[in-house]
């Protein structure tokens, strides 16, 4: 293994204790602090975020095989929740919740399509739901950076994050991680709550 091969190794699996012990969900800040912390200054040595999900994965194999099953099952029946309340924008869950590598401080992640924010706020306002408004990037296609409308609210003290985006793009897959993991429909969801085992259900369940 090359010096560089083992720096990103070794960043990788900085990022990863980051991510799932001091709530820094964003990769990026993750990795930065993880080089500067290991004193690795080459901008060339940050591993990809495929890298940091394999790391993810290892670093919940090793210290939380015993809460992790649970956590997952406590966030997707949350999700489960939101989206029977979201039913009509269609709404699809992502991330750390459905692929199963979200840590204790990874929000739930729900994609839901609606014409305009406004109609999905009424539904939440409806219900005395408080919620913070904001915007949410990622990569489409070719185009880097594109913004849709964001919000955030709470279910049993776990952040709820809804990007509220346009019809058209529904099917369509935002990302490359979702290429690994699809799926995250409603009837995904309750699937995989569904096939749960009694183990990992929280105990108050």
């Amino acid at each position: 293994m090359s010096m560089k091969d083992k720096a990103r190794r070794l960043i990788a699996h900085e990022a990863a204790r980051i991510i799932a012990e001091e709530g820094i969900n964003d990769y990026l800040p993750a990795k930065n602090k993880a080089a500067a912390r290991l004193g690795i200054a080459n901008s060339r040595s940050l591993p990809r975020n495929e890298e940091i999900d394999q790391a993810l994965a290892e670093y919940h194999r090793l210290y939380r095989s015993d809460t992790q099953p649970r956590h997952i099952t406590r966030l997707r029946k949350l999700a489960l929740e939101a989206m029977r309340f979201l039913e009509e924008f269609s709404p699809r869950l992502v991330g750390g919740a459905l692929d199963g590598s979200a840590s204790k401080y990874s929000p739930i992640v729900l994609y839901v399509y609606s014409e305009t924010p406004e109609d999905v706020m009424k539904q939440l306002i409806e219900v005395r739901i408080p919620f913070k408004e904001r915007s949410f990037s990622f990569n489409l296609g070719h185009r880097r950076g594109v913004t849709y409308p964001a919000l955030d609210f709470f279910v049993d003290g776990v952040r709820v994050e809804l990007v509220v985006l346009p019809p058209e793009l529904k099917g369509q897959r935002i990302n490359r991680k979702e290429k690994t993991f699809p799926g995250g429909s409603l009837q995904d969801v309750e699937k995989l709550v569904d096939g749960a085992s009694p183990s990992e259900f929280p105990p108050d369940n």
